[in-house]
């Protein structure tokens, strides 16, 4: 769904004209800020297969810090494998990575674990891997990275649109006060279920990781 579709579902909702542009009055500018409150907060309600990549790093020699490109600082490590090895790396802490790669001392050889670092120069997340490598390995990060605030009308939701809007409405409803109709705290309960349904259809296709997390 896009940006302009799903401000229109919410507008409807609220009882509101529709508008042919997210950014043409400044009321449609604040729904436009709610739906990406809303995204965000249906973003991080589960881990979506809609937001799933893989990132690889091309080591170098005696370099253990590299950046995940394109990531921001909003993204989350499912699993990181040595393709070069052949083996899945560990997460370790920081404080065991300080221990072992500066006051151990410890030897360059194939990255067999992995921790996070900070933000490079670009905003993107860094991880330090170790042992430092001793030369070229293909790591690969599988990644959960979340959307960007939507912004233009044809800008497209990767998630399931229905826990957006219903959501979206929620929040309209509660910073307008509203109580004629169906009340706030009825519109959250909505929002509720079609997210427990949008998790459960999306869960279906990872069994081994089914979980569910309410807004």
């Amino acid at each position: 769904m896009t940006y302009l579709n799903l401000m229109n579902n919410v507008l409807r909702r609220l009882r509101e004209e529709e508008t042919t542009s997210v950014t043409s009055t400044t009321y449609n500018k604040m729904v436009g800020d709610f739906i990406n409150d809303a995204k965000k907060l249906v973003e991080e309600s589960n881990d979506w297969s809609a937001l799933r990549s893989t990132i690889t790093v091309s080591t170098t020699a005696d370099d253990n810090t590299y950046s995940l490109t394109d990531c921001g600082d909003n993204v989350k490590v499912m699993c990181v494998l040595n393709d070069t090895s052949n083996v899945f790396m560990e997460y370790q802490s920081k404080d065991w990575f300080n221990e072992q790669l500066y006051i151990n001392n410890a030897a360059t050889g194939a990255p067999m674990y992995y921790t996070y670092n900070g933000l490079d120069a670009s905003g993107d997340t860094q991880v330090l891997v170790g042992p430092t490598p001793d030369g070229v390995y293909s790591l690969r990060f599988d990644v959960i990275k979340r959307q960007g605030d939507l912004s233009a009308n044809t800008d497209t939701l990767l998630i399931p649109s229905q826990p957006v809007v219903h959501l979206a409405v929620a929040l309209l409803a509660r910073e307008r006060g509203e109580t004629g109709g169906t009340s706030t705290a009825e519109y959250f309960g909505i929002a509720d279920r079609y997210l427990s349904d949008a998790i459960a259809i999306d869960a279906a296709k990872h069994p081994e990781e089914m979980y569910f997390r309410t807004i």
